[in-house]
């Protein structure tokens, strides 16, 4: 961190040149076509823009010769500054999510949403299915089955089973706790690969993977209560 809070005071004391963020967008598209370039804005360091491309950032002077590519720290307040920007950026629009593709259970009053991107293999998926998920309550949960085929060949497989079972929550529940898939293997019409193109335009490439009501994502294992803090905060937020 302390190279790039060097290298980012230097490119900011070399660049001398200010200028508005609109003109170093347009700059930038017109210099870089097949670049994505979604947004510019100015940061608290003068002569430095923030560049947003897709879901990544970069950091460039207003002649859009030089780039930076890490992250921005706020030492007086201790805030990561990029890791904000890119928690905005990636959020996930839900209202556009399939949710007829996902497995639905519902605990409680359902009052609260989660979106889970979930492989039937994958060990920490079945942590959370087991440790985390059953002291949740007042929550509905949409499962995604995401099988990462090339860590976990046969998820596909058991994914497809799970979601052609009578009742899909309950062959879900069954298998992640206990490893009993379905006694009778049937086949249907399924939303498996479709799952996996959804989730790879999502940018998740790996499980599990929460995607919150307010459209933050968190990968990886998370416990319940961090995951309860989680929906209390956005509780808070959506009553502000």
């Amino acid at each position: 961190m302390r190279k790039f809070v060097v290298s980012i005071a230097a490119f900011a004391a070399a660049t001398t040149v200010f200028a508005d963020a609109g003109d170093v967008e347009k700059r930038l598209k017109e210099q870089y076509p097949a670049t994505k370039i979604t947004a510019v804005r100015e940061t608290p360091v003068q002569g430095v823009y923030e560049v947003a491309m897709g879901r990544n950032v970069a950091y460039t002077d207003a002649s859009g010769r030089y780039m930076i590519f890490g992250h921005l720290y706020d030492m007086k307040e201790q805030k990561d500054l990029t890791a904000q920007r890119l928690d905005e950026i990636n959020k996930i629009d839900v209202s556009a999510l399939p949710l007829s593709d996902a497995i639905k259970t519902v605990k409680g009053d359902g009052s609260r949403k989660l979106y889970v991107f979930s492989d039937p293999d994958c060990p920490f998926c079945q942590r959370l299915e087991r440790e985390t998920m059953p002291k949740l309550d007042n929550v509905t949960i949409y499962t995604f089955l995401y099988p990462l085929e090339e860590l976990h060949p046969d998820a596909k497989r058991k994914a497809e089973a799970i979601w052609c079972a009578k009742d899909r929550a309950k062959a879900w529940d069954d298998f992640m706790k206990s490893g009993k898939l379905p006694d009778q293997e049937t086949r249907c019409d399924n939303p498996v690969e479709r799952n996996i193109q959804l989730g790879r335009s999502l940018g998740i490439n790996g499980t599990p993977t929460i995607i919150m009501g307010d459209g933050s994502m968190v990968p990886g294992f998370v416990p319940a209560s961090e995951l309860e803090r989680r929906l209390a905060a956005g509780e808070t937020a959506t009553g502000d």
